[in-house]
């Protein structure tokens, strides 16, 4: 099992403390706030898929917006209570690392909620590098749109 500096090594200091100890990338900073390539998103600690560039939108918020998930089983929500505010945290469902908040502002039309991610929890998998990189069981997703 990896330890905790080796993971830190793995994914750099700004990703280890976003997804380790819940901290937060400054807003308009993160390499995903105004990206919007076809692909799906990733847990940057354990590969495990969390979003796709199908529910992406630009909220103007600062960080990577997404409708939902790719299946809502992906990630749990959590009561936040930090900083004197009442957040939903969202963490991966398998490795736990924490991605953002969920709010209730966002397109009304795609279900109303606005997932709020630090890009620094992310890794992008662009589309026709799904297969190579072991995800062509969501490529199907993309038929859809």
């Amino acid at each position: 099992m990896e330890s905790k500096e080796e993971l830190r090594q793995r994914i750099g200091d700004l990703a280890f403390e976003v997804t380790q100890h819940a901290a937060t990338e400054r807003a308009f900073t993160g390499q995903y706030d105004d990206f919007f390539e076809k692909g799906i998103y990733v847990d940057v600690v354990s590969g495990e898929v969390l979003f796709s560039s199908l529910d992406k939108f630009n909220s103007g918020c600062g960080w990577p917006a997404f409708s939902k998930p790719i299946q809502h089983r992906m990630v749990t929500n959590h009561h936040d209570s930090s900083h004197g505010m009442r957040r939903v945290e969202v963490k991966s469902r398998e490795a736990g690392s924490h991605l953002g908040h969920v709010f209730n502002d966002g397109p009304k039309e795609a279900g109303g909620l606005r997932y709020c991610i630090n890009s620094a929890a992310l890794k992008f998998i662009p589309y026709d590098q799904m297969e190579q990189e072991g995800y062509a069981e969501w490529l199907g997703i993309f038929d859809k749109s």
